[in-house]
């Protein structure tokens, strides 16, 4: 790393790691609430009980909303042909009825071009330093997004924190509203139970620890005001997590998104609770209304098309069976009486691995 990019580091580190201490640490200063819109203690907000979307979102509106697709990622060739297929999708939906879609950055926090960057629209973002994510590279991605939302000229008022495993596939609306984002709701985000551990970043002067969403950071679409106000508090609650044992153990691999839930309460951030933004198979059997499938599960069937999970079936689709070569063309559909997600994402992806140029180079 070149001494301009290393002091460049330094002072940035140093100036949100500030920051989010005032936020975190000063019991006498009460938080600034700076963000657009009303707070979650507002009453102007009516909130429908079942998927807590604001009535008033579901009128049509005369104007759209845009918003940006961000997506980070390292060089790997797990992480690159993840996000060829996902960005083929974006392409397909952005300019469709019903869709607020704008712009598609990949973050790419390798520190360095790769050779996809005419193919896909891509910032480079510098990784922590050596040893700062302890072996959990996942910690570069809201350093990522500190540098991405400092450096880049975006165009929309909106971001839409998305991930390479995500397709596209219906075309999305901004679902966020009045300052609230919206977010998937996810079961194993749950604040209530490791209120101990949380307390130690969000501190009772903050408000109910119900004050902090059962989300993570994708996806999330969020006005890019307050994306730059949460991304710096995100990083270093990340850091800070990572660094104290007790936490670390408690949150495993799911730490980072604790840390989201935690940087946005901390801002007065509230979310919308989108249950229909995506489904994972093979647990969501229906597409349905869902925008987004998320394959992070692996897939594995017999050939009467019972599902083996925990053990490798007879049929089966795996995005880790390719972590080290991309995933051939025209993989095998899976055999009948497979629920339709599963069948959709196989098809989906063998049209995108079809039609995207030099697969596999």
């Amino acid at each position: 790393m070149g001494c301009g990019n290393l002091f460049f580091l330094v002072l940035v580190t140093f100036s949100v790691a500030l920051i989010t201490y005032n936020i975190i640490i000063s019991a006498n200063a009460p938080l600034k609430q700076e963000l657009p819109g009303p707070s979650r203690s507002s009453s102007s907000i009516t909130i429908d009980p079942v998927i807590k979307m604001p009535v008033d979102r579901l009128k049509s509106s005369s104007s759209k909303q845009l918003f940006h697709t961000a997506v980070t990622s390292s060089d790997s060739v797990y992480n690159t042909w993840q996000c060829r297929i996902m960005y083929y999708w974006f392409k397909k939906f952005k300019d469709e009825p019903n869709s607020e879609m704008g712009g598609f950055t990949r973050i790419l926090h390798s520190g360095k071009p790769d050779k996809y960057m005419d193919e896909i629209p891509t910032f480079v973002a510098q990784p922590l330093p050596a040893g700062m994510d302890q072996g959990y590279i996942v910690l570069n991605r809201p350093w990522a997004f500190v540098q991405w939302l400092q450096s880049a000229d975006i165009k929309e008022d909106y971001i839409l924190m998305s991930e390479p495993d995500h397709i596209i596939v219906k075309p999305i609306p901004n679902l966020s509203k009045d300052g609230l984002g919206a977010a998937f709701p996810f079961f194993y985000i749950e604040p209530k139970k490791y209120e101990k551990q949380l307390r130690k970043f969000f501190p009772e002067d903050k408000g109910p620890i119900t004050n902090i969403d059962p989300i993570g950071n994708s996806p999330v679409i969020v006005g890019k005001d307050s994306l730059n106000k949460i991304a710096p508090t995100w990083m270093n609650v990340s850091l800070a997590m990572k660094k104290d044992p007790e936490t670390d153990k408690a949150f495993g691999w799911v730490l980072e998104m604790y840390a989201y839930a935690v940087a946005s309460a901390l801002h007065g951030v509230g979310n919308i609770l989108y249950k229909d933004f995506m489904i994972q198979p093979p647990w969501d059997t229906e597409v349905g209304k869902k925008f987004i499938i998320h394959y992070t599960y692996g897939c594995d069937y017999t050939m009467k098309g019972e599902l083996t999970y925990g053990k490798i079936g007879e049929w089966r689709f795996d995005k880790r069976s390719y972590d080290r070569v991309v995933p051939p063309r025209n993989l095998p559909l899976p055999p009948p009486g497979i629920p339709e997600s599963v069948v959709t994402l196989v098809k989906m992806v063998n049209e995108a691995t079809a039609n995207i140029p030099n697969w596999g180079s």
